[in-house]
């Protein structure tokens, strides 16, 4: 399966990719939102996941969840925010825009397994 990383944090792409490929996922990274559906729109391959930042600069990451939803052809892609922005108002912005899931950094790779547990997306069992 294929995982698709966005944040402009260098660290936190390391950091996510380190969690979703020990959980089985190839990873592809991008910087940003723009920079994601450049390299979307560059292959006939869609993730089956994408992990998304939600302030990174040129393209936010609400903005690629609503550009993403916007095409049929990502319908089947599971959208989950992985954010410093923890307020209520934005989780339902960022759920009501597409996003199937929202974690609120910082995080343990606990606790994104078992947000990808409850998506369903693991591979062969990968969930504790």
């Amino acid at each position: 399966m294929l995982a698709l990383v966005i944040d402009d944090s260098r660290a936190m792409r390391m950091i996510l990719t380190r969690i979703t490929g020990q959980l089985g996922f190839e990873v592809w990274q991008a910087g940003n939102g723009r920079e994601a559906l450049d390299l979307l729109q560059a292959t006939e391959t869609v993730p089956e996941l994408a992990l998304v930042d939600w302030n990174m600069p040129e393209m936010n990451g609400l903005e690629f969840v609503v550009n993403v939803r916007a095409d049929p052809k990502y319908r089947a892609m599971t959208l989950m925010m992985v954010t410093t922005e923890g307020e209520q108002s934005q989780i339902v912005r960022a759920l009501a825009a597409g996003a199937h899931e929202y974690v609120i950094k910082p995080f343990t790779p606990d606790a994104i397994e078992e947000k990808l547990a409850l998506l369903g997306v693991l591979t062969n069992g990968a969930a504790a």
